[in-house]
């Protein structure tokens, strides 16, 4: 099979010239067709307050200064979703606006 393909492109070059040839000019013309933004489109805006409390617990944490930060944050317009995770030592807490 690898040999008939092989034969045949060496005894028609110029078949196989033009397909590359239609090859290159259908890529240039995908190319030349793809959607391009300067600004890029951000969907997900997002913030992280990530705090570091080393000699609090978990649950002090939580308690102490994920909880204090979502309560704050939480009164921001156009807030989309809150989320907090708590482990020793450190908070994380992610705001989603719309």
């Amino acid at each position: 099979m690898i040999e008939r393909i092989i034969r045949y492109s060496i005894q028609h070059k110029l078949v196989v010239g033009l397909g590359v040839l239609l090859l290159i000019a259908l890529g240039v013309r995908a190319m030349m067709r793809l959607p391009v933004d300067a600004v890029p489109d951000i969907t997900n805006n997002q913030v992280q307050v990530i705090t570091i409390a080393p000699t609090l617990a978990t649950l002090e944490v939580e308690q102490f200064v994920s909880y204090p930060i979502e309560q704050a944050l939480s009164n921001l317009p156009e807030v989309h979703e809150l989320r907090s995770i708590s482990r020793f030592g450190v908070s994380q807490v992610t705001v989603v606006f719309d």
